[in-house]
């Protein structure tokens, strides 16, 4: 598998471009914004799906354009269903942002399913916390973990529908994978399940 990082909008967030070696399927990862660099990326991609790890503005922006271009199917979690069109939970409208551009997406995750991608399987953890629908996704040896885990934290709880206690209990959870894999999350460093263990204070996983 292929994975393409590109990272914009105003917080920046990292978008990501998946791509299956075989078949050349792609699934976008939080299209947060919508600029030249991503129209051209998805030009240049077989995209068939939209994977979206939680909500928020700066994770949702670019959808519909992205939708729109590509026909792509959008997934997220059930539990948010309601995030693009609610501007107080997507927290665009905290931060005088225009309105998100209405989707409604095709399919509605929950914990353990999973998502084909041309001959890659795409596994679901639902990992609550920084929203009370945030998801991040396994495959091969990488996680894309939104902002559930990032270099060294976790994401903020103080947003509506946050929770401290979730956030930790899906950290713990994150932590108790197998294996060393990559962890890309929505902001900032790639970083790994090894290191995070090591170093990030919310990781430790409970005896």
């Amino acid at each position: 598998m292929q994975i393409q990082k590109i990272t914009g909008g105003p917080l920046p967030t990292n978008c990501y471009f998946l791509t299956d070696d075989k078949t050349g399927q792609t699934a976008v990862i939080d299209p947060g914004f919508f600029d030249t660099r991503l129209e051209q990326a998805a030009q240049q991609h077989d995209v068939r799906k939209i994977l979206l790890t939680h909500g928020h503005f700066d994770h949702i922006t670019g959808v519909h354009r992205l939708a729109e271009l590509t026909g792509a199917q959008i997934y997220m979690d059930a539990a948010e269903s309601n995030f693009p069109t609610d501007g107080t939970l997507n927290l665009s409208a905290s931060m005088s942002l225009p309105p998100i551009e209405p989707f409604q997406p095709n399919m509605l995750l929950h914990d353990g399913d999973t998502i084909p991608l041309g001959n890659l399987t795409i596994q679901v953890l639902h990992t609550p916390g920084h929203t009370c629908g945030g998801c991040c996704y396994l495959v091969g040896d990488a996680l894309f973990s939104g902002d559930t885990v990032m270099c060294g934290t976790v994401g903020r709880t103080d947003f509506p529908t946050g929770s401290y206690e979730d956030i930790i209990n899906s950290a713990q959870r994150i932590a108790s994978l197998a294996g060393n894999d990559r962890v890309l999350p929505g902001h900032e460093l790639e970083t790994t399940l090894d290191w995070e263990r090591q170093n990030n204070p919310y990781m430790e996983v409970k005896k």
